[in-house]
């Protein structure tokens, strides 16, 4: 596999070697709201969940489509659809599968970029799912803003929403749950980089929190004609409120299709 192959931007001003395309586009995928169409495939396995050392796999589609509202905004749309299966979690050799509850959130946000700053804000909805093991059966709303600066091949950020459920059946728990992600990435000029990030989700309704530690490492390249980026790395539970539900570590890797204007 080889980093920063790329063609020619035919519309640039100057011509642009490949190196400095495939660092272009590690920049705009280090931030999640950038101007850039991207389709990642993001699986999640954790092993060793509770007493009953069950095993989770959670494949998240989550494409990513900018829109322009004006010469100086943006709408970034991002759809996070999780397809899970699990064996062990819930009890003695119970397994379960299906998809867990779709986020969908808009960002709108300035086309300019001030001191490196980038920011974002915007709507976030949660759409339910109908098995009671994988997530809720109520529908969600709530703010999401994520905040970013990138400087000499570094980008770091925070990212965060809440939701809160406004419709559903009346005998299900309500939804009070926050989100907050920290992220570091730094990039080299061939595309390559290394990352970590932490994911933080606070269960007001449940009085229940989880957290997990993601380092990661990352590179641009291309298979075939198609661009794309490749991501993997250990995935650390550090905070969990249920000892239950712990894992004792898992695994991330993704697969990032990217369509470049």
């Amino acid at each position: 596999m080889t980093v920063g192959m790329f063609a020619q931007d035919k519309e640039a001003e100057a011509p642009k070697s490949d190196t400095e395309d495939a660092a272009a586009l590690a920049k705009k995928l280090a931030n999640p709201i950038a101007n850039l169409i991207s389709v990642p495939f993001q699986n999640n396995t954790d092993f060793g969940i509770g007493s009953l050392n069950g095993t989770r796999n959670t494949l998240n589609f989550q494409p990513v489509i900018p829109l322009k509202l004006s010469e100086n905004l943006n709408l970034i749309n991002r759809v996070i659809v999780p397809y899970v299966s699990q064996y062990n979690v819930t009890a003695p050799g119970s397994s379960q599968t299906g998809i867990g509850n779709t986020t969908i959130s808009s960002w709108v946000s300035p086309t300019k970029v001030k001191n490196g700053i980038i920011w974002g804000a915007g709507p976030a909805f949660l759409l339910p799912t109908n098995n009671e093991y994988i997530g809720t059966d109520k529908t969600g709303v709530g703010p999401t803003v994520i905040v970013l600066k990138q400087a000499n091949g570094l980008t770091y950020g925070m990212l965060a929403n809440q939701l809160w459920s406004v419709i559903g059946p009346s005998a299900s728990a309500d939804v009070s749950q926050m989100f907050l992600q920290f992220f570091l990435v730094y990039n080299w000029k061939s595309g390559a980089g290394l990352g970590i990030s932490s994911e933080n989700t606070f269960n007001w309704a449940g009085n229940s929190n989880t957290s997990y530690l993601i380092p990661n490492v990352n590179a641009v390249t291309k298979l075939g004609k198609q661009i794309v980026q490749v991501q993997i790395g250990p995935r650390i539970p550090t905070i969990f409120s249920n000892s239950e539900s712990k894992p004792d570590f898992g695994v991330r890797a993704s697969f990032v299709l990217v369509f470049p204007k």
